[in-house]
């Protein structure tokens, strides 16, 4: 493997401790991967194997039709999810899934997240989608996502009785995307036990957005 390569296992191996640390899964469950730059390979987390045991050894290596390239162990389950999405968004460079609580909630009643929080026109743009239900064992999962998103700004969808995906332009906006996901998910839970959330104006969900995503944050450094 190339030092890109390796690299992109430690980088990959190390984001999985944040899905911990924000409490976005539980046992095994749960899964980054990373587009390798300038290759039709992938790396993800090996199925069945805890995150305390997790090193950048065992994170396994694939090619965009899913198969094993580099690894001791088996791919995650959600493997050919993670393959097709790759080969149908060539933007993307991570994908992430979790079944974190609250948003798995919303998926299991099939309904999206609204857009009634700043936060989610920002992160978002707009609501979190629903996807279809469909089983593990091919790329239905990943057929899904694609043809759900593509009609969305969101980087987050709710795979209807299953749980989140997210996409990015590498494995940590991807991270990033599920931990906002998990965040905004229940405080608009929250919101509707207290009353009915006010939504916010597609107008103005579309100046947050377009601000967050091109304004907010450090400016890059110029060249001295």
């Amino acid at each position: 493997m190339s030092s890109a390569t390796e690299a992109l296992r430690r980088a990959v191996c190390d984001l999985h401790a944040e899905l911990v640390r924000y409490g976005l899964v539980a046992w095994t469950s749960g899964n980054v991967s990373a587009r390798v730059p300038g290759t039709e390979l992938f790396v993800i987390k090996p199925s069945g194997v805890s995150y305390d045991e997790l090193t950048p050894e065992s994170i396994v290596v694939c090619a965009l039709d899913g198969s094993l390239v580099e690894g001791e162990h088996a791919p995650s389950s959600d493997t050919d999810a993670h393959a097709y999405v790759y080969r149908h968004r060539p933007e993307v460079g991570g994908v992430v899934h979790t079944h974190s609580t609250y948003a798995t909630a919303w998926a299991a009643r099939g309904e999206p997240i609204p857009c009634v929080l700043t936060a989610m026109a920002d992160e978002f743009g707009g609501e979190i989608p629903i996807g279809p239900f469909a089983l593990i064992g091919d790329d239905s999962i990943g057929r899904g996502i694609v043809e759900t998103l593509a009609g969305h700004r969101s980087p987050a969808v709710l795979m209807q009785n299953h749980g989140v995906f997210t996409v990015g332009k590498d494995a940590r906006a991807a991270v990033k995307a599920a931990v906002m996901c998990e965040d905004v998910a229940r405080t608009v839970h929250i919101a509707r036990q207290l009353g009915s959330p006010l939504p916010i104006p597609p107008a103005d969900i579309d100046r947050l957005y377009d601000r967050y995503q091109n304004v907010y944050g450090q400016a890059p450094a110029r060249a001295q």
